[in-house]
């Protein structure tokens, strides 16, 4: 469940204690640079044996939409939150989430296919 508003700013979640991309709350929330809640963290995107961590996909708040944020676009991950350096005009232009692009390995997370790797039967 998605709930608008803005917290006081980033700096809030300084105490927040920070966790490996790996341990990210399943639906945390996801806010922007100026802690605005943008939507929840509905899945990792990685390669948790190779300890590669490509970004998040995010259940938009405004509309309900899958999007996809880029590992370089997450600057915090802590045990209640996910801290992006977007800013609310940011959140409209995200990447849809296109599931067919990725391998599933369960809540751990999911790994970009590569055109020559051959999905299991």
């Amino acid at each position: 469940m998605f709930y608008a508003g803005s917290y006081s700013g980033v700096a809030m979640f300084e105490n927040e204690t920070q966790v490996a991309w790996t341990a990210m709350p399943y639906r945390a929330p996801v806010v922007t640079t100026d802690g605005t809640e943008i939507g929840t963290a509905e899945s990792l995107l990685g390669d948790e044996t190779e300890d590669i961590f490509h970004g998040i996909v995010v259940k938009r708040g405004s509309d309900g939409k899958m999007v996809e944020i880029d590992a370089p676009r997450i600057k915090k991950i802590t045990s209640k939150h996910v801290i992006t350096d977007l800013a609310a005009d940011d959140v409209a232009s995200l990447q849809p989430y296109r599931e067919e692009r990725w391998f599933h390995l369960g809540w751990g997370g999911l790994f970009r296919k590569h055109p020559e790797w051959e999905q299991e039967r």
